[in-house]
């Protein structure tokens, strides 16, 4: 595979993102730092990317090309004599928010279903976690519902899995030039939003500009990690 057939794997993998509504060009132009038409023009066929472009624009969507790589190419990389290889997965459970937030380790009866990930892709996202999480399960996924994809949609559809992880408690900012999305604790409720922290406030901030800014105070001795359930590190939108 050459530079070019590399090139459109990314637009066509980008185009059916927005397709599903996972995606805007507005906000892959925000993600990567280029300027819209920049990025409308290359969606377009107008506008080539250069190989840094095109890291940028991997790493901002969270892809590796192994995930979009044509079936007939992956398989191709495997060794004859030993078949297929197929990457090791983990069965992340999907729970509810109550147990997102309090439950230290998933039991059974509290894994609503299961979700297959590969191992890998789990395992590459760095860790910050705070004292009292490092013993926590790491990863867990709950659905959005309504009023989580109110605030944030596009980025969190309705009914889609968002993965967390459990053990990114830090407000440090995961990735240059992009709000990373937590989930936190706010009273009985596990709210989904991009996170400040100002004047011994969290500041819950929704996507959608219209949909109010929540604020969260801290009394003394607490701190953001109390609070901070986890990072959303993937969103799994057709599940």
């Amino acid at each position: 595979m050459n530079f070019q057939d590399l090139h459109e794997l990314v637009r066509l993998e980008l185009l059916r993102r927005i397709e599903r509504g996972i995606l805007t060009g507005s906000r892959l132009a925000q993600q990567t730092g280029f300027q819209q038409a920049h990025i409308s023009n290359f969606l377009n066929r107008k506008r080539a990317l250069s190989l840094e472009g095109l890291d940028r624009v991997l790493a901002a969507q969270d892809l590796r090309i192994e995930e979009i790589l044509p079936v007939d190419l992956a398989a191709g990389a495997a060794e004859p004599s030993c078949g297929p290889e197929t990457e090791p997965v983990e069965l992340v459970p999907i729970v509810s928010p109550s147990s997102a937030m309090d439950d230290i380790s998933i039991a059974a009866s509290a894994t609503i279903e299961t979700i297959p990930i590969a191992t890998s892709r789990l395992y590459e996202n760095r860790a910050r976690p705070s004292a009292r999480r490092t013993h926590w399960q790491r990863f867990l996924a709950i659905r959005t519902d309504a009023q989580q994809a109110t605030a944030m949609a596009p980025l969190l559809p309705t009914g889609s899995v968002a993965v967390l992880d459990r053990h990114y408690n830090s407000l440090a900012p995961y990735r240059a030039n992009q709000a990373s999305i937590y989930a936190v604790r706010l009273g009985p409720m596990l709210l989904l939003r991009h996170v400040n922290f100002d004047e011994r406030h969290l500041i819950l901030k929704p996507y959608v500009r219209d949909f109010p800014v929540q604020l969260l105070p801290l009394v003394a001795n607490e701190s953001p990690g109390d609070y901070i359930v986890g990072r959303v590190c993937t969103v799994i939108a057709d599940v």
